[in-house]
């Protein structure tokens, strides 16, 4: 996170897009064994949304990393399912998103499209791997708006890759011996007073930027135009006075802006593991802006910057599945380490039935104003840990 002078325009809350719409990709023609896709809408970017008359200086320069992170998902996903079709693989023998394990290496620009190239490393009928690489254009878009970006944008010049990951695909198997699945109380029973005290929509939207200051300026009201999702952020104050930052807890709500498809055979370009991107877009949201909040640089944060991110899923992508009917899913998130001018954020996805579906945890920049580096902090008598 990136701090510059740049007036931010408001946002309008109706403009929030779909998943659909925000990670729609084109299919470029091969190179090779490699896959490769076009972006075509520009990348979310934090902090150029708030409502007129709350407009700040921009605290972002860069494009909301879980962008690319679910869109290199999806396009991992679309090069793998497509093998899987020529080899002739059935349906029921397919595999599932398992793991994403993300790099950022460079700035993203929410006003230039990402290509994106996905090539299988390995193959196995049970477990296979998928690499993906993002880049994008070194000049403008060809499209005067920045945005609805044209496919011949992938001819422009390129920068060096600005994401990589490395996927994993598993075939779905049962809990062994058909009853065995262990997990600790969902947050629906250990926060049970605290999420039963006002209903799931009456909790404040998650802030557009939320740092403390910030958040102080602009109100916590401000529903931005982050897109896919909508977003709840529980009051958690009362619970996490006085203890340890490691002991910590944030809890996010959320739930589908629109419906999204999960066809059993992707007819629509969309199954199960859509919905399996979409909680890794979701689970990249503000946890190292929360984590400079609690480790005391709520009102002096320079920069947060995502370096390595990883998603496991613990179920098959049926499981991940968001409908409206079952009502809103849950983001535990809480902050286990600080230090050398870094810090770590780890969540885990709930479903709405209390089911621990997936874990994220991510390494990141958090750094104070001009360029001083975080402060070890001395938490239970051990270094920096939170």
């Amino acid at each position: 996170m990136s701090v510059s002078m740049t007036p931010t325009v408001g946002g309008d809350e109706d403009k929030r897009l779909s998943f659909q719409e925000q990670l729609e990709l084109v299919k470029l023609p091969r190179e090779g064994q490699a896959h490769r896709y076009i972006s075509t809408r520009s990348a979310y970017l934090p902090g150029s949304d708030f409502a007129k008359g709350k407009e700040l200086p921009s605290f972002h320069t860069a494009a909301f990393g879980g962008h690319v992170y679910a869109q290199a998902g999806l396009a991992a996903y679309r090069a793998w399912r497509e093998t899987e079709k020529e080899k002739g693989v059935p349906e029921h023998a397919r595999l599932d998103i398992h793991t994403i394990n993300g790099y950022f290496t460079r700035i993203g620009l929410a006003s230039r499209p990402f290509i994106y190239t996905a090539s299988p490393v390995t193959a196995s009928r049970t477990f296979s791997t998928v690499s993906v690489t993002a880049t994008q254009p070194s000049v403008p878009s060809n499209s005067p708006s920045e945005d609805h970006y044209p496919a011949e944008d992938a001819s422009l010049p390129q920068y060096p890759p600005a994401f990589t990951a490395l996927l994993s695909f598993k075939l779905p198997e049962p809990d062994w011996d058909g009853t065995v699945s262990e997990q600790e109380a969902p947050p629906q029973e250990r926060f049970a007073s605290i999420l039963s005290s006002r209903k799931p929509e009456e909790w404040p939207p998650a802030p557009p930027v939320d740092i403390t200051g910030v958040v102080e300026i602009v109100g916590d009201d401000q529903v931005g135009t982050f897109p896919i999702a909508e977003m709840k952020k529980v009051d958690m104050k009362e619970y996490n006075e006085g203890k340890p930052v490691h002991e910590r807890r944030e809890l996010l709500l959320y739930r589908l802006l629109k419906p999204l498809p999960d066809d059993e055979d992707g007819k629509s370009g969309y199954d199960a593991n859509a919905h399996v991107l979409v909680h890794a877009f979701v689970a990249d949201r503000n946890g190292l802006l929360m984590a400079g909040n609690h480790i005391g640089l709520g009102y002096s944060l320079g920069r947060a910057a995502s370096l390595s991110y990883h998603f496991v899923m613990h179920v098959e992508a049926k499981a991940a599945v968001m409908r409206e009917e079952d009502g809103w899913w849950i983001q535990e998130v809480w902050f286990p380490r600080a230090g050398r001018g870094r810090g770590v954020v780890e969540s885990k996805i709930w479903s709405p039935s209390g089911v621990h579906v997936a874990t994220e945890y991510q390494d990141g920049l958090i750094q104070g104003f001009g360029g001083k580096l975080l402060k070890e902090k001395e938490v239970s008598g051990q270094e920096a840990k939170l």
